[in-house]
């Protein structure tokens, strides 16, 4: 029980030493509850969703594909005439037909886009009763004929819409307008989709091209029946080819189909939440090592006057015990707090969460307060056990003692050699000739050296401070040179400090050289390989409708416009091995507009009659040259013969491992209405007109918003803010381990502060001003700051070399330095050091001159 009491009272005395730790160990904490809180909570909103808009039974085409957007423009369907059998199964009642459809866009009396920007889709649906389980009717009525259209209540606040107000909606079947006569809400949140409803004959003629056509058929289960025996019946009067799922089926689907996004969130974020734990750990190891040596007198009375090293030892870990618990249990408050901030993220960028929803299930804090508990005990065990070591004897000497040299030199080999083997491992990985094992070399590269930095830190300290202290802090004249010696008098705590910063700006560096890179690398593929002067395409992969296409076709200006359709077909070689394949059929002139090597055949040929290409790796798999014939099955259509006349290299990214055929090859063997839409289509202006052509394309996609065209310059800059924009969303989210590096900063300065209360009375009395002790704690910060910066760069930098080498397997081949961000990172390192020696700095300024002097 006393080793309890001291260790409170040592806690509550340091209270305000320990407060900084706290605060890393509740932001790491915190991150990790949030990121649960908030995917626990996205699953119970979309749950809520699936349960609502599920039927008992619902039956689809057999065929039906499995990407939300159909490449035709139109989903699978069956005639209507099959509702009265499903009607007739036993168990069966309310049964009815549903139209639903992804592939449309609606715009606005403006031609503004109503749909979410967020990623979310816009849905056609026909209107029945069953949409009275998820919406209600917040004003006006029901779609009772083709002039009616009804919109859910947040588009409608989104955009300002009300009723009487004229939409257009566009799908491959042409454009048709209508005017809103309701509004409805939903009783479940709806996470952001955009939904228009129709009476059903509209929907089947507008939507499916015709009446008497349905996407599904739903049916619910009379009293006494299960989901599952329905099930059953419904299939015994339909026979096969048909898919029907329970409503629990239907659920699982819908949850299986958001869990790759939401695992892949989670992850990330949980990621970022050990990084920001692991720099955590730094901050807490440095806080109790200099409470461990400013209480080393304090250590040896207590061992004097009778305490066993274990008891020592375990009040240090009781007092880690009570940091953890404090910090971790804020945390998980502030956790829910932080998921309530993404959820209002979310829905500002398209993805409406209700807090309503919010979802803490009891695993979240006993996951938090074991995290943050064991990590804090785990980070105290070291600075514990030195205590422990505490003899009697210091009692009778300072506190602060040096540590042990010859330690020092063993922790020194040690970090050498892991830094050795961390970077033999990173060569490795550049030098590999296969992806796989070379990313295996990668991850152990990083994490070996990054050890190694963190163990040999403490060496580098001494002469890479005298360095920066040369080029930063000379120029101060006498307070420059305190600083210096003040920041090289404990090497293990400068190391560990500047280590805390290292490992955020390592990664960012890292990501930095990776993401330049791939942006140079794609830059340089698209000058060598497009010859195409445009490309338009959709940003959501909806395909191009027809009366676009035929706009654009018509641009003045324009020498020609390649379509570029994507086909799912099974390819047998001529050994019979089956394959799932892609296969783009395009106009010849895409053999110009991408400009694709050839290891063998010229791929022009390709575009000739029932002739094909495929690619290199294909071609070796499969033991394919040119002259072969393979067979290939078109989803939907006929087997075709088709004669390989080029093989292309896969040495590329644009369209990397396609195979090619002529879009009337393709024609001859799939039914008209089986033929997908294109992609995307690319164009090129006649000799001179570039500048027409552009404005003329542009001026042609005016009533169709969902579809951009760009040229080559606007192409790459699309790209580069593609990759600045994840970068960026990378950046925010190393902050948080930034943040609490910057804490440890503060912290390592107030303590050593505490710790040089004597020295700074004495200073201040033989003549140093304020002014002048503030700038030398301040100039210290920054060099600790500039060393961990100066560390964690140059150890990202090299991370990134290797990783790009390894991308370099995959097409990306060219390295860039980005080295306006390096050095802005590492300038801007030196006023993070001077915003965290603000509080020491303004605290070590206020003291007393003469109670410094007679402190012990």
């Amino acid at each position: 029980m006393s080793v309890l009491k001291t260790s409170l009272r040592n806690f509550l005395a340091h209270k305000g030493r320990m407060a900084l730790s706290a605060v890393a160990v509740l932001l790491s904490v915190a991150f990790v509850s949030g990121t649960l809180v908030f995917t626990d909570t996205m699953n119970t909103t979309f749950d809520k969703l699936f349960a609502t808009t599920s039927s008992d039974v619902t039956v689809s085409p057999g065929g039906a594909a499995d990407e939300d957007i159909p490449q035709t423009g139109r989903p699978e369907t069956f005639p209507a005439a099959l509702l009265e059998k499903v009607a007739k199964a036993e168990g069966a009642r309310n049964v009815q037909g549903a139209v639903v459809s992804l592939s449309v866009t609606v715009v606005d009396a403006e031609n503004k886009n109503l749909g979410s920007t967020g990623g979310a889709p816009t849905i056609a649906v026909n209107w029945s009763p069953n949409e009275l389980r998820s919406v209600e009717i917040a004003s006006g009525h029901e779609p009772r004929g083709p002039t009616d259209v009804v919109v859910d209540g947040a588009t409608a606040e989104k955009h300002g819409l009300k009723l009487g107000d004229e939409l257009r909606t566009i799908s491959v079947n042409g454009d048709f307008t209508a005017k809103i006569s309701g509004i409805v809400d939903f009783k479940v949140t709806n996470p952001g989709a955009t939904l228009v409803y129709f009476d059903t004959a509209t929907a089947q003629r507008e939507l499916l091209g015709k009446e008497g056509l349905f996407t599904q058929i739903t049916a619910d289960a009379a009293p006494g029946v299960s989901d599952e025996t329905l099930k059953a019946n419904v299939a015994a009067v339909l026979g096969d080819g048909y898919k029907l799922q329970t409503a629990a089926e239907a659920t699982d689907a819908g949850r299986e189909e958001m869990a790759g996004f939401l695992d892949v969130m989670k992850y990330a974020m949980l990621g970022f939440a050990g990084i920001a734990l692991l720099v955590g750990i730094f901050l807490i190891v440095n806080t109790f090592s200099m409470l461990v040596a400013q209480r080393t007198r304090e250590i040896g009375l207590m061992r004097a006057i009778g305490s066993s090293r274990k008891q020592v030892n375990r009040s240090v870990l009781i007092e880690a015990l009570l940091l953890g618990l404090v910090g971790s249990a804020a945390g998980v408050a502030a956790g829910v707090g932080l998921a309530v901030g993404l959820m209002k993220l979310m829905s500002a960028v398209g993805m409406e969460l209700s807090t309503g929803d919010l979802t803490v299930k009891w695993t979240t804090p006993v996951v938090g307060l074991v995290l943050g508990v064991v990590v804090t005990v785990l980070a105290a065990y070291v600075p514990a056990r030195r205590a422990g070591r505490i003899s009697p004897m210091a009692a009778l000497r300072d506190a602060g003692t040096p540590a042990d040299g010859r330690a020092g030199r063993v922790r020194g080999g040690i970090g050498l050699a892991l830094t050795a083997a961390g970077a033999a491992a990173l060569v490795a990985a550049a030098r590999a000739e296969e992806a796989a094992p070379g990313s295996g070399w990668l991850g152990l590269g990083v994490v070996l050296s990054l050890l190694g930095f963190v163990v040999v830190g403490p060496l580098l300290a001494g002469g890479v401070v005298r360095a920066l202290g040369v080029v930063v802090l000379r120029v101060f004249g006498p307070v420059g040179r305190m600083a210096e010696r003040n920041a090289l008098r404990n090497p293990r705590r400068t190391g560990a400090t500047g280590a805390a910063l290292m490992i955020g700006l390592a990664l960012v560096a890292c990501l930095s050289v990776v993401g330049s890179s791939m942006v140079a690398s794609a830059t340089e593929e698209l000058d060598r390989s497009v010859g195409a002067d445009f490309i338009v395409q959709s940003g959501t992969g909806q395909p191009i409708v027809p009366q676009a296409q035929a706009a654009l076709e018509k641009a003045p200006g324009i020498d020609h416009v390649t379509e570029y359709k994507w086909l799912d077909v099974t390819v047998t070689d001529p050994r019979g091995k089956k394959a799932e394949q892609g296969l783009a059929a395009a106009d010849p002139t895409y053999a110009q507009d991408l400009r694709r090597e050839t290891t063998a055949g010229r791929l022009a040929d390709a575009y000739g009659p029932d002739a094909m290409s495929v690619g290199s790796d294909y071609a070796t798999a499969h033991g394919v040259k040119v002259g072969d014939v393979l067979t290939v099955a078109f989803k939907g259509g006929k087997p075709a013969k088709l004669r390989v006349a080029a093989i292309t290299s896969d040495q590329a990214n644009v369209d990397k491992g396609a195979m090619y055929t002529n879009v009337t090859t393709a024609a001859r063997y799939l039914p008209a209405d089986r033929m997908p839409h294109s992609l995307l289509l690319l164009a090129s202006a006649k000799d001179g007109q570039e500048a027409r052509a552009y404005q003329a394309l542009k001026d042609a996609l005016v009533p169709y918003p969902q579809y951009k065209v760009s040229n080559q310059a606007d192409y790459k800059k699309e790209l580069q803010d593609q990759v600045g924009q994840l970068l960026n969303i990378v950046y925010g989210l190393l902050a948080l381990a930034i943040v609490v590096a910057v804490l440890g900063v503060v912290n390592t300065l107030a303590l050593s502060v505490v710790e040089r209360t004597r020295e700074i009375g004495l200073m201040r009395a033989i003549g140093l001003s304020r002014r002048q002790l503030r700038r030398m704690i301040r100039l210290e910060s920054v060099v600790i700051a500039l060393f961990g910066a100066l560390l964690g760069l140059g150890l990202g930098m090299g991370w990134g070399t290797a990783a790009q080498k390894l991308l370099a397997l995959e097409g990306l081949g060219v390295l860039e330095i980005p080295w306006p961000t390096i050095l802005t990172v590492f300038v801007a390192s030196a006023f993070v050091g001077l915003f965290a020696a603000l509080i020491p700095a303004f605290r070590a300024g206020r003291m007393n001159v003469l109670n410094a002097i007679a402190s012990e």
